[in-house]
């Protein structure tokens, strides 16, 4: 069965075939740790984690790389300049007191705990762009020797008009970008849309992060620089697939594959896919937007972070999402209830073979995990037998992630009696035994709590 992609290098779905049968080199652009991943964020590595789940049950070996970016990017990339402003890392330094080394260890951590709590796969390998100095380096003196790139009073830049191709992934051509690009930055770019490979440390000042880089001058990496030295070192020159968002089209990405082919005089990547945009009331949910909730705010309202990865799953990664309350509840009670009716089967039995091959074409055609989902819910209104509905679920789950036959997650502050009893009045009720739920109320009640039944399931509240 082959699997059929959406590919942001020419804006077309193609069918998918990797450079080595049986493996797939896939490179993710990881977080830049100053602060905590939002949902936003974290929607583009839900997207990437049922691409590698997809690959997987279709028998690819995959090699996943995702960096952390703890140097280099500067605060300008908000205003659309990734050049100016500035390290994101030392701003947050100074922001919490501490020491830059310390934000980006505190905000790895952070960053990986809430893989864990959405059940993201670990990537095969996470470099760090400071342990990667020495092959950015090299690498901004391959492109100086080669006459790509030029040195200013302020950095090392790219000389994008040295590079015909620049603008193929957004479909820009140069002459384009130049119309409307903004002046006044750097006077002394040779064009505006020339980027920083090597920045250097002002005169008179100190960095935290700061190495003897080419130019003979201390200084710190640029943005993009990172990404094609780290993944060419773990996947080669030229690799399967990369993976960001759709914000990175424009620039970063862009300025990824001009540096890396230039450098090397081959192709880079084949494909290159991308998430799209986390809304919150018709506008891009971000930190500069002020509405970047956590996950660490959806446990403290109560929710089982994966009702959030069930929201995701429900709609197209290419289509916006707009988060809502409302939405977090609909997706939490549709993932309780059907943790519920996996909890009712039981039995060793076998996949079975018509529904996961149907399963399996919904994510094979551009990952479309809302399909998948449906048939998941086909499955347990089947006629089937119930353990073989407990198997072909479980199989399904390995690339959904669901953990469905886990209990909810949901933080309730009573006894483990009273969260018992509410997941069997769920269940009283989901059969419609509407006396058996009547009783189990008033057990609750007895217990000092009352339940509400509405659109978004069970509330309770104290009495």
């Amino acid at each position: 069965m082959s699997i059929v992609l959406f590919n942001s290098l020419g804006r077309k779905l193609q069918n998918f075939e990797p450079i080595k049968l049986g493996q797939v080199n896939m490179y993710c652009c990881g977080p830049t740790v100053y602060n905590f991943a939002h949902l936003g964020n974290l929607r583009t590595y839900l997207f990437e984690d049922v691409l590698r789940r997809t690959l997987e049950m279709n028998g690819y070996k995959v090699n996943h790389v995702m960096n952390i970016t703890d140097v280099g990017h500067l605060t300008g990339d908000n205003l659309g300049d990734a050049n100016t402003g500035e390290d994101k890392m030392e701003k947050g330094s100074k922001r919490e007191g501490k020491t830059a080394w310390e934000i980006a260890e505190m905000y790895t951590k952070a960053f990986f705990e809430d893989f864990k709590l959405l059940n993201i796969e670990m990537p095969t390998v996470t470099p760090k762009a400071t342990d990667h100095i020495a092959e950015q380096i090299e690498m901004v003196e391959k492109l100086m020797s080669e006459d790509f790139a030029y040195e200013t009073a302020d950095g090392i830049y790219f000389d994008v008009s040295k590079w015909s191709e620049y603008g193929k992934l957004s479909g820009q051509k140069l002459e384009d970008k130049k119309n409307g690009a903004r002046i006044g930055i750097n006077d002394d770019k040779k064009n505006p849309q020339d980027f920083a490979l090597w920045k250097f440390t002002p005169e008179g000042e100190t960095r935290q992060m700061e190495w003897d880089g080419p130019g003979n001058r201390k200084g710190f990496p640029g943005w993009h620089i990172e990404c094609s030295a780290m993944s060419m070192k773990y996947l080669g020159k030229h690799f399967d697939i990369h993976c960001g968002g759709v914000d990175h089209i424009p620039v970063h990405h862009e300025n990824e594959i001009a540096q890396s082919e230039a450098a090397n005089h081959q192709p880079y990547v084949n494909v290159w896919m991308h998430g799209e945009f986390m809304m919150v009331d018709g506008k891009r949910m971000g930190k500069s937007e002020g509405n970047a909730f956590l996950v660490k705010d959806l446990i403290q309202k109560g929710y089982d972070p994966l009702a959030f990865r069930y929201l995701n799953l429900g709609t197209h990664y290419r289509i916006q999402l707009n988060f809502t309350w409302e939405a977090l509840d609909a997706a939490q009670t549709a993932l309780s209830r059907l943790k519920i009716q996996v909890a009712k089967l039981q039995g060793e039995g076998s996949t079975d073979g018509n529904y996961f091959n149907k399963f399996k074409a919904c994510l094979n055609n551009d990952l479309n995990s809302a399909e998948a989902l449906s048939v998941v819910w086909e499955v347990l209104k089947s006629n089937i037998a119930d353990e073989n509905k407990l198997a072909t679920v479980k199989d399904m789950d390995k690339v959904l992630g669901l953990n469905l036959t886990a209990p909810l997650n949901v933080k309730l502050d009573v006894s483990d009696e009273v969260k018992n009893l509410l997941d069997l009045r769920a269940m009283a009720r989901t059969e419609k035994n509407f006396a058996e739920s009547d009783r189990l109320r008033d057990q609750i009640a007895a217990l000092g709590y009352g339940v509400k039944d509405g659109a978004n399931g069970q509330e309770l509240t104290k009495l």
